[in-house]
């Protein structure tokens, strides 16, 4: 028995690090298993390494800083399968700003990705399962970084910032609904993302995650499969009644010091 046998779930942003890990730990556990993203070859791709595996997995193109296409992602779920059980929000814009050099279209971005999409896609799927009188499972993929992070993700950070928020208000909101919604704060991730990000922008070289492990306690970056497994418990019943919660997932603590 899988901990989420038979169970629909959407992994938005599902196509590469973090949602590629869920997505293949969802199947894993039983789960039936769609992946959204903006480009079809990377989402294709792993579909096809998923079913090769024996699991049931499909892709949805969607460009997630549309608000209607985060719905239609959810909308096209249903439609295939007849209903959604469990949603994870793991798509994410990290591109870099500071409070003085944001421009508007940069906040708007990062607005569009980290926050209104998760909102919408939260409100297509809590409305089918509102609709179906079914509980449901909801887990956004925030950040540590949203406590306060560096000047330089100053976008980034209001906007997850918000979406602690809306996972703490639609939780309470729909408590009695049975849908239980969560958060994960991940820490510093060794992803393919976060390789693009520290060369673009920091213009790090190949060894750049050694130099990072050396400045962290447990001597090397979180991996996207410990994170994976995280929100496979909290989808599934094994997390019993817990929502409302956003959980550090990180090793450092926020308020300590050194």
């Amino acid at each position: 028995m899988g901990l989420l046998d038979d169970k629909v779930v959407l992994v938005n942003g599902g196509s590469q690090g973090v949602g590629a890990a869920v997505a293949r730990a969802a199947v894993r556990e039983g789960a039936v298993v769609a992946v959204s993203g903006r480009r079809p070859e990377p989402g294709e791709a792993l579909v096809a390494e998923l079913t090769a595996r024996g699991g049931t997995a499909s892709f949805v193109r969607a460009d997630l800083a549309d608000a209607g296409q985060a719905r239609a992602s959810v909308a096209r779920v249903v439609e295939a399968h007849g209903r959604i059980d469990c949603l994870v929000n793991s798509a994410g814009l990290t591109a870099r700003g500071t409070l003085l050099d944001t421009t508007p279209e940069l906040f708007d971005q990062h607005v569009a990705i980290n926050l209104r999409a998760p909102f919408f896609a939260m409100q297509a799927a809590v409305a089918d399962m509102v609709r179906r009188e079914e509980p449901g499972t909801i887990v956004n993929v925030i950040t540590s970084s949203a406590h306060g992070g560096q000047p330089f993700l100053a976008p980034y950070v209001a906007a997850k910032a918000g979406l602690i928020g809306l996972t703490r208000n639609a939780a309470h909101a729909h408590r009695w609904d049975r849908i239980r919604i969560n958060g994960l704060n991940i820490g510093w991730t060794a992803t393919e993302g976060e390789d693009a990000t520290q060369r673009t922008f920091h213009g790090a070289g190949d060894d750049w995650r050694e130099q990072a492990a050396a400045r962290l306690p447990m001597g090397r970056l979180g991996l996207p499969d410990e994170i994976a497994d995280f929100v496979v418990l909290l989808l599934s019943d094994r997390s019993g009644v817990v929502t409302g919660s956003v959980i550090d997932w990180d090793q450092n603590v926020l308020g300590g010091l050194d």
